[in-house]
């Protein structure tokens, strides 16, 4: 007897009601450049749609893929038990650890030594943004270089966590298609001393183009010569050759050079964990005891911004990472994955040159992991979406992972098309 009675405004009334709302003066946001391309493709009816905008693997039916040892170990929880409690603030330490071995390499004198700060992150974008609030309360020189291009979450990152001067350094060299070195080196020596660099582990993003052993030597060259501290996001590890040693070529590098650095890692991609959003942040260190505290700094940034990780995902990259008969099923789908993004690279690329497509398209076969930075122009772009319905960053970027073998002559008669105009 006491309910209130529901009140209905209508016309006038309640065009008045949303012009007084407090949330009147918001703007409307524009679209994710690339989440919003997905958007844009489901939008779309033609049959021959295609969507090589978003970072995920599909198998050859366009289908999203779960490793079968995902699978496996999801099963083996289940008939466990467990529970749902709350995790530590830094996480699930064994998972926490496997990861630092898996990037460092278990034999590495900073994993024995204990000189590896390391906690459990909500994926690449977290385990980031958890080290960018560190930075900004507990490291001094308040400059960020990122290359240009980049992933475009790079550049808002680091703002939001109140580090504000984010400055390009050139990577890329539109004319080669390739990286460009020389001017890479040249502006990263007249860097600002002590600056953060942000360096890409493997199978750069948007690009594609990685540097060579030697030119990675020249790198860790100028960061000790400029006193840069290095940002490693590495996001691909084992998913860009199929080979985890080899993807982690460079972190192993700066960190047998005795380099304190910053690590940002993700099992979305290498793993097929997207949605369960699993990474980890490691900080290296030059001692144990500075370790302890860096570690003890970390955690209260983590509680602030959620309090802790979810258990689910972590559960299961720990028990890939720490049996070993997992981490061989692991390594081997992992190959596969590898091996079919390599497989689409040649295919793409024979269409193109069976179709006398104009240009040298050699870049496609040089380029590494999931992306290929097709060198076409805005205009080429967008004439691939709408006269031929396939999806990709306004930058010309296509992700290979989710092409199909069926898809690749389609592709290459859109590019063909588009770049004679």
């Amino acid at each position: 007897p006491f309910a209130a009675k529901p009140v209905l405004v209508r016309g006038a009334a309640a065009s008045a009601a949303v012009a007084d709302s407090v949330w009147s003066s918001v703007p409307q946001a524009p679209a994710d450049p690339i989440l919003g391309v997905t958007e844009a493709f489901k939008a779309d009816t033609s049959p021959d749609k295609l969507n090589l905008g978003v970072g995920a693997y599909r198998t050859e039916e366009g289908k999203p893929l779960v490793l079968d040892v995902v699978r496996k170990v999801e099963r083996l929880l289940l008939e466990e038990g467990g529970n749902k409690e709350y995790l530590p603030i830094q996480g699930d330490s064994s998972f926490a650890s496997l990861s630092a071995k898996l990037a460092f390499g278990a034999d590495s004198p900073l994993i024995k030594e204990g000189r590896v700060a390391t906690v459990q992150c909500l994926s690449g974008t977290g385990s980031l943004r958890i080290g960018g609030e560190y930075l900004a309360k507990w490291y001094p020189t308040k400059v960020v270089y990122i290359p240009n291009p980049t992933w475009g979450n790079h550049k808002a990152i680091f703002p939001a966590c109140g580090i504000e001067d984010v400055r390009l350094y050139t990577y890329y060299d539109p004319a080669t298609r390739g990286l460009n070195y020389d001017k890479m080196i040249a502006e990263l020596k007249a860097a600002d001393e002590g600056a953060v660099v942000l360096l890409h582990a493997c199978a750069h993003n948007p690009t594609g183009v990685d540097p060579t052993p030697e030119q990675w030597d020249g790198i860790l060259a100028v960061v000790k010569e400029r006193k840069l501290l290095p940002y490693f996001d590495s996001a691909y590890q084992g998913f860009a050759s199929g080979d985890l040693i080899k993807d982690a070529y460079a972190v192993r590098l700066f960190a047998d050079a005795g380099i304190e650095m910053l690590l940002a890692q993700s099992y979305a991609k290498n793993m097929g964990l997207y949605g369960e959003r699993v990474g980890a942040l490691s900080l290296v260190c030059g001692d144990v005891d500075t370790t302890k505290r860096v570690l003890s700094q970390l955690k209260p940034v983590v509680r602030r911004m959620y309090s802790n990780p979810p258990i689910h995902g972590a559960a299961i990259a720990g028990r890939i990472l720490g049996d070993p008969a997992l981490f061989a099923e692991w390594q081997s789908e992992l190959q596969g994955m590898a091996d079919r993004i390599l497989l689409m690279r040649q295919k793409l690329y024979d269409e193109l040159v069976a179709l006398g497509t104009p240009g040298d398209w050699t870049h496609i076969l040089k380029q590494i992991g999931m992306f290929s930075f097709t060198g076409l122009t805005k205009e080429q772009v967008e004439k691939m979406t709408k006269k031929h319905h396939v999806y990709m960053t306004a930058d010309g970027r296509i992700s290979l992972a989710g092409l199909q073998a069926s898809k690749c002559a389609y592709l290459a008669k859109a590019i063909d098309d588009c770049v004679r105009g």
